[in-house]
């Protein structure tokens, strides 16, 4: 049963290119970052910086990936806040609305469905939500570096200028900061090749890794730092439900705030 739905939404995928090319709203919102050795990591200087996003037909996203078309940066099709039924519609008949068991055990629907197509250059840089994750891979496969929320005290964050890249008519980027915004506390150090001189703490944290195949589900537990690499042209689709504001809530708050009251932050 699982094998047919994974036909079934590749099949649609495939149909993908030829739909695009009809009207403006066939189009979908794609991040673009900024090229980079390392990937799109949000950090440049004192600022963090939020890729670039544009609206572009599926089909065009599909050439870039399949190396029929080029364009500056690197795409990512990541727009959060349930992306599949409002974007993609026509994939909803192959897909399970929710997850039912994890649906069952935490009492609730998913908030949020997301779809999630991109390159191999599209790293996503140490974080953690406040979401239960359920993370489904349609095909190729996702690396996922995992730190438990007991891990806060070993984990550096800094303040950044919050700024946004554009994209200019020449195909170069050019960093925008965003007026009157506070700053963005962010997790400074690239966990693949961390700087331990200037985060010694970092060493004494203990990093869980795993990779995600075609067909196969994470749950992700709310509040686990996590940074996640993938194949290129990974296509994927995950189930956000909101965390419950409750007792495991109460005590990573609580170690958060002896971290930074202890200097180790």
């Amino acid at each position: 049963m699982a094998e047919a739905a994974l036909d079934a939404v590749r099949r649609e995928l495939r149909e993908f290119p030829a739909a695009a090319r009809g009207p403006a709203s066939s189009e979908m919102p794609c991040s673009i970052g900024r090229p980079s050795t390392s990937g799109p990591f949000p950090i440049s200087g004192d600022r963090f910086v939020m890729p670039a996003e544009r609206r572009l037909p599926l089909s065009c996203v599909l050439d870039v990936m399949e190396g029929r078309a080029q364009h500056p940066g690197v795409l990512y099709v990541q727009k959060q806040c349930s992306n599949l039924p409002t974007e993609l519609p026509q994939l909803l008949p192959d897909l399970e609305p929710h997850v039912p068991w994890a649906s069952e055990a935490l009492g609730k629907m998913p908030d949020a469905v997301n779809f999630w197509l991109g390159e191999a250059s599209a790293v996503t840089s140490l974080h953690k939500d406040h979401y239960e994750n359920l993370y489904c891979v349609i095909s190729g496969e996702k690396h996922f570096l995992l730190h438990p929320p007991s891990d806060r005290p070993f984990i550096p964050y800094e303040l950044y200028i919050p700024a946004t890249y554009q994209l200019t008519e020449e195909g170069s980027f050019k960093v925008v900061d965003e007026e009157a915004m506070e700053k963005v506390p962010w997790i400074p150090l690239d966990p693949l090749a961390p700087d331990l001189a200037r985060y010694p703490s970092y060493s004494q944290a203990q990093a869980l890794r795993c990779t995600v195949q075609a067909g196969e589900m994470l749950y992700l537990p709310a509040l686990w730092f996590h940074h996640v690499q993938q194949s290129h042209g990974c296509i994927a689709v995950n189930f956000w439900y909101d965390m419950e504001y409750d007792l495991k809530y109460s005590y990573f708050q609580l170690l958060d705030s002896l971290t930074k009251a202890s200097g180790l932050n």
